[in-house]
């Protein structure tokens, strides 16, 4: 909601401002320039990122303006998955969760918890770190370090994103200063022309100058900064599971590990204490 407001505050302050000054909203008007920068900065950005890197931003751009899809729900879903998880291989054995690790997304114990398990990435970290565990014996040391690793990994792919889209938001200027000089060209074919039509060529080249700014730094830039955020909110998901995978492993109890990674959460969708207790009685 609020890159939403961003954005209408952006466009109206350009234009109201330009209106202001007497500005013609028509001269503004070139879809060959907005065809000439949008075009090869798509071009550029295929050609820059691997497929897997587009489908993620293009994954993630929606949640500009819905935000993340980890919330305050999720969290506490999280939670409540590695509780049950916990409780039931403390009080049956192992063997009991091996089919629920195994198969995960047609377990009826991860099905209980469906914003978890939309998450295949968030599943196959817990399922993978914790079938380790149950498989080798390793102390909690050393799945901490196999964890980190990862966690290190997943960190770099949830930020390739932004990245992406900051090159982008980079060139976008550049390739305004090629819409714009190219308009030049075309205005230098028009010169012994009535006056008039060399005004019209150059008005068109300097918007394209214009677009190329406005886009980079008035929509990109913003974007591929919100995306870097989002990358660091999701973030926090892995590494309340690693705080719990490790609590567990060293032998504490499940609603002391699941409080260890409750800490872990980002502040603002962080359930309380109390929140947390309420919705773990309905699993006991």
């Amino acid at each position: 909601m609020f890159a939403l407001a961003g954005v209408l505050v952006v466009i109206v302050s350009v234009v109201s401002g330009y209106l202001a000054s007497h500005g013609n909203m028509l001269a503004l008007w070139q879809p060959f320039e907005v065809i000439i920068i949008c075009g090869a900065a798509l071009g550029a950005f295929m050609v820059a990122n691997p497929l897997i890197v587009q489908k993620k931003v293009f994954t993630m751009l929606p949640q500009i303006f819905s935000g993340s899809r980890h919330n305050k729900r999720f969290y506490l879903q999280l939670l409540g998955l590695m509780y049950c998880l916990f409780q039931k291989s403390r009080q049956e054995g192992f063997l009991s969760i091996e089919e629920d690790i195994e198969s995960p997304f047609t377990s009826e114990l991860f099905n209980r918890f469906p914003d978890v398990v939309r998450d295949h990435e968030v599943v196959d970290f817990l399922t993978d770190n914790y079938r380790i565990f149950t498989l080798t014996g390793l102390p909690a040391y050393e799945i901490d370090a196999i964890m980190d690793n990862e966690i290190e990994q997943i960190q770099e792919e949830l930020i390739a994103p932004s990245h992406a889209l900051n090159r982008v938001a980079e060139a976008l200027p550049g390739f305004g200063i090629v819409a714009a000089v190219l308009g030049i060209v075309i205005t230098m074919g028009a010169i012994g022309g009535p006056l008039e039509e060399i005004g019209s060529h150059v008005a068109a080249a300097l918007v394209g100058t214009f677009l190329g700014i406005f886009f980079g730094y008035g929509f990109a830039g913003p974007a591929a900064s919100h995306l870097e955020s989002l990358g660091t909110h999701e973030l926090k998901a892995y590494l309340c599971i690693k705080a719990c995978l490790n609590s567990i492993v060293s032998g504490y109890a499940p609603p002391v590990a699941v409080e260890t990674g409750r800490k872990l959460l980002p502040p603002d969708m962080r359930p309380s204490f109390i929140e947390l207790s309420d919705d773990l009685k309905q699993y006991r």
